[in-house]
């Protein structure tokens, strides 16, 4: 299995534009919370589809570190309430907010990705689109002046 360095060295080699980074902090959690919502119907006893994506992707986030795994389950957790209570809307209502977001989420990639010339990382490996979420988290608290360590590692690879 690759280390989080790995994959989040792989991910960033696509992503170096600072443009394209700030549209992944608005799209990609427009995408999360869109999948999140459509996968939260239909319910049994409170189970959801999204519920059981969001439980396998914690596992993959703890696996690669447990402080940034514990904080991505947080966050995809609120985003699976967030998906549970759209759910709870009309069929029209909860469709219109599921397509909308995941549309206007993947425009705002896809804009990024124009700025940065280059295809989003998910065409050549699958796992970039599990890595995203984690990518935006991880840059925000590069901003935040947190995980220094980590960051010099990322970058040390981008040479």
């Amino acid at each position: 299995m690759k280390s989080l360095v790995d994959h989040l060295s792989q991910y960033a080699a696509y992503h170096r534009d600072p443009r394209n980074i700030v549209s992944h902090f608005i799209g990609i959690p427009l995408i999360v919370m869109a999948v999140a919502v459509l996968l939260s119907r239909p319910q049994w006893a409170g189970v959801s589809p999204a519920l059981l994506v969001m439980l396998a992707s914690a596992v993959f986030y703890l696996r690669l570190e447990r402080r940034l795994g514990l904080l991505m389950t947080l966050l995809l957790g609120l985003a699976v309430w967030f998906g549970h209570t759209l759910a709870a809307l009309s069929t029209g209502a909860w469709l219109g907010w599921g397509v909308g977001l995941f549309v206007v989420g993947w425009a705002i990639q896809f804009v990024g990705h124009y700025y940065e010339g280059r295809k989003p990382a998910f065409i050549d490996d699958v796992t970039g689109l599990i890595v995203g979420p984690l990518f935006v988290v991880v840059e925000l608290a590069f901003l935040l002046g947190w995980r220094g360590d980590l960051q010099r590692e990322i970058e040390a690879r981008q040479v």
